[in-house]
């Protein structure tokens, strides 16, 4: 009878074993954004600087989580006087919100290798809630230093002005700068070495 009990004691602990810690690798993680510009054509960006945590539950993914940041200085749109401009109070408004966040706040299947999170994104002072459509993680591999990898894509659309980026000019075709931006992420996780649970 004690057995039974002691083993009843250690299932939620049991549960949690199952959750592991993977990282993103920044050099091999891509954050790239698409908008349209005087709707003729479209530009593409991407930020340089990403990292983050997903705590994985292998057993049952809609228990896992995501925090991830972003540098928002690091923003890349391959023109320096466009990408001064973004950096400006017009845009992201870098020294004063030098980050742009994102932290789940749950996780749902969405089909094989899918999964829906969704999530607070915070950007330029502002919060809002997003849902990010997410393929994989795909099974672990190991790498040559003998770190086990797995891989994620995830992608979402957004209205800028949503999040309090505003600035705008009209020309003949319409606004230089669209409202829709569309957001993909494409990221590499390195599994991180088991934690020692707290039996206090």
């Amino acid at each position: 009878m004690k057995r039974l009990l002691l083993s009843l004691a250690l299932l939620p602990g049991l549960a949690l074993a199952q959750a592991s810690t993977w990282t993103i690798d920044p050099s091999h993680t891509h954050a790239s954004f698409t908008v349209r510009h005087m709707v003729i054509s479209s530009v593409r960006g991407e930020f340089g600087k990403t990292a983050g945590t997903v705590k994985l539950d292998e057993k049952d993914p809609t228990r896992s989580s995501v925090e991830a940041v972003i540098e928002t200085a690091s923003v890349n749109t391959r023109e320096q006087k466009r990408d001064d401009h973004l950096r400006s109070p017009d845009f992201f408004d870098a020294e004063k919100n030098p980050k742009i966040t994102f932290r789940s706040t749950k996780v749902e299947k969405a089909g094989r290798g899918k999964l829906k999170v969704k999530g607070d994104l915070t950007m330029n002072g502002v919060t809002k809630p997003v849902v990010l459509d997410v393929e994989g993680p795909t099974p672990a591999i190991v790498d040559m230093q003998g770190n086990s990898r797995r891989g994620i894509a995830a992608r979402t659309t957004l209205n800028r002005k949503d999040f309090g980026l505003d600035w705008n000019k009209m020309v003949e075709a319409g606004p230089v700068v669209g409202d829709e931006v569309k957001v993909e992420i494409e990221a590499e996780l390195v599994k991180q070495g088991p934690q020692t649970m707290d039996a206090g």
